[in-house]
């Protein structure tokens, strides 16, 4: 990939193979974050060929099969336990026992390593429910370990948002404080934690990691084809207590979209990129076959991906990307595919507009079916000379992506000098 190969140009191999650990919401289902771990993979097998990998992440047995690597658990409570006394242990109790215990495991883990990375994911978010003690506190335990033992910590094109929950915000902002170095994967997120009270002026802002994954080549379009992505949406943090009627709400309006799609004869295909979004794909497929018992089987496909770059191989056969994940709102401008945004964080609104497509985002979570019927028609209208303006704007975000692959090879392997351009500041160095 482009990218790469310029940063490779740019560095030299450090003159010792580094001890390099990963950690996130890795290996469990996710497909945004797996593509991001890629994307970080790829880059540091090209400069780093004997650099040692393992991971600390929530799908460690999946990291194992597809890397060949050692992984364990992010979360004590969550890992095989073997019989014996621990596995007496009532439920109730192991996720207490287990914030005591993860202190001692984390630390020991990020002791044994050189740097550790966190390769891109909304870490420092909390866009969607997530528990204080989870994600947050698990990304604290690695950060306060790096500068424990002097393990270089990196936050790499991360997302953020500002947390009202107490704990939560100051879980994630200690985290931010702690770590070596931090980059975020857009303006929103790095504006979000200055709010939040960390000093980020010599942060920089770089794009998803995801950005720099290869595409398909020679894959044809199928003419007025629409990839629709849904997602298992209920809201975010503050809207746990209507939930359930968020979720209703969001299903029955994608619902309502794909069958206008099928009507004016669109051939549909669906995505789901996390396996929690599953029944959801599959609960629109099988209104659709209710509503419409005589709709031909090649106006609406439902095909299984295992990573983004599958997910891209079949966004490849579409024309138009409607979307709510994350990730496939940004495959799809990857592609330079004209995509309209059904999303549920700022982060969207963000991504979108660097695309030149401010017009075409709605909220998940109060998604109307009238506007985005207009906003489709729409994009549709406009659709060949957005495919020229999102071209341009991806061609500038190698160069961004090269530059960050730079970055890291420089403040965390030692392997080069950088002079950054004018639009990044230096990030600090002297942490430690």
């Amino acid at each position: 990939m482009t990218s790469l190969r310029q940063a490779r140009r740019r560095s030299r191999v450090a003159p010792v193979a580094p001890r390099v650990g990963f950690v996130g919401l890795l290996g469990a289902g996710n497909l945004g974050n797996d593509g991001s771990l890629e994307a970080m993979l790829a880059y540091l097998r090209a400069e780093y060929p004997d650099a040692a990998f393992d991971f600390l992440c929530s799908g460690p047995n999946q990291v194992t099969a597809r890397y060949g690597v050692p992984a364990a658990h992010l979360r004590w409570c969550h890992a095989e336990r073997p019989p014996g006394m621990i596995a007496l242990v009532n439920k109730a109790l192991r996720a207490p026992i287990g914030v005591i215990v993860d202190a001692f495991r984390t630390a020991s883990w990020v002791r044994s390593h050189d740097v550790v990375i966190v390769p891109g994911m909304g870490v420092l978010e909390t866009t969607l429910p997530v528990r204080a003690w989870h994600t947050p506190y698990s990304i604290f335990l690695v950060c306060a370990s790096g500068r424990l033992w002097g393990t270089k910590v990196a936050l790499v094109s991360v997302g953020a948002s500002v947390i009202r929950q107490r704990v939560t915000r100051r879980l994630v902002t200690w985290a931010a404080r702690l770590a070596y170095y931090r980059s975020f994967r857009d303006a929103f997120s790095k504006d979000a934690m200055r709010r939040m009270g960390v000093d980020t002026a010599a942060d920089g802002v770089y794009p998803d990691l995801a950005f720099s994954l290869s595409v398909p080549y020679g894959v044809s379009a199928v003419a007025g084809a629409v990839g629709l992505g849904v997602m298992d949406y209920h809201g975010g943090n503050d809207d746990r207590q209507q939930a359930d009627l968020v979720h209703a709400s969001y299903v029955k309006t994608m619902k309502e979209f794909a069958l206008w799609l099928v009507d004016a004869g669109r051939p549909v295909r669906m995505f789901a990129t996390d396996v929690h979004d599953e029944h959801v794909m599959h609960e629109v497929i099988t209104y659709l076959r209710a509503q419409r018992p005589g709709l031909d089987r090649s106006q609406l496909i439902a095909e299984p991906v295992s990573s983004l770059t599958d997910l891209m191989q079949q966004m490849a056969c579409v024309e138009i990307v409607v979307a709510s994940r994350y990730h496939n709102v940004l495959c799809a401008l990857k592609l330079a595919k004209p995509t309209l945004s059904v999303g549920y964080a700022a982060k969207f609104d963000a991504l979108m507009a660097g695309a030149g497509l401010a017009d075409f985002c709605q909220p998940a979570r109060s998604v109307d079916l009238g506007r985005l019927i207009e906003q489709f028609t729409d994009l549709e209208s406009r659709s060949a000379q957005l495919r020229q303006a999102i071209a341009e704007r991806n061609a500038v975000i190698a160069g961004l992506l090269a530059h960050q692959f730079t970055t890291l090879s420089a403040h965390l392997f030692g392997a080069v000098e950088l002079t950054l351009p004018a639009c990044h500041k230096r990030v600090r160095t002297d942490a430690y």
